[in-house]
């Protein structure tokens, strides 16, 4: 059964070429996807950046997710991404069998910064530098939306579980904890 997304003051975009906006917005415009733009007053000094999401814009922390990048060791994919939910961790072995690998850790954040070209708190798993295998945790399955970074601190995406996955080639597993 799917939760109904909660009301809120947002823009729905659907394929409209557009040169503003970040560059997972120009992504998911580009690919014909809708999506729902929701901008908030970032605090810098906050460090749970997907919490604040959460706080500021009304929504319950299970269905705002955020995006973190994992090296994988023992693989011939070598980095990967996983998207859950902001209350949650991520489950390093879980993500690690999910991307058929023997161990998994997280991307320091300068590398993390570097190879997805968006900043920490920013990072969206939509428009990266480069297309990396990820995995959405199963628990998104349960929202007709759930919201991710769109791009920049202060900036959330609202977006139906399948288009993100369409959006990014994901699949989904049991990876939060």
């Amino acid at each position: 059964m799917r939760l109904a997304a909660s009301p809120s003051a947002s823009v729905e975009r659907v394929a409209k070429k557009s040169s503003g906006g970040t560059p997972a917005t120009k992504a998911l415009t580009k690919a014909g996807i809708a999506f729902t733009t929701h901008a908030y007053e970032h605090n810098p000094a906050v460090a749970a950046y997907g919490l604040e999401a959460a706080a500021a814009l009304g929504l319950d922390p299970a269905r705002v997710f955020k995006t973190l990048l994992v090296e994988l060791d023992d693989s011939p994919i070598t980095l990967g991404v996983g998207i859950v939910p902001v209350d949650k961790h991520l489950d390093l072995k879980a993500i690690a069998v999910a991307l058929g690998a023997k161990r998994a850790g997280l991307c320091p954040p300068v590398n993390a910064e570097r190879i997805t070209g968006y900043v920490i708190g920013g990072i969206s798993p939509v428009g990266q530098k480069r297309q990396l295998p990820t995995v959405l945790a199963d628990s998104a399955a349960a929202y007709d939306k759930i919201y991710v970074s769109g791009g920049k601190r202060g900036f959330d995406i609202g977006i139906a579980p399948e288009d993100l996955i369409r959006a990014t080639g994901a699949s989904y597993a049991p990876i939060a904890r």
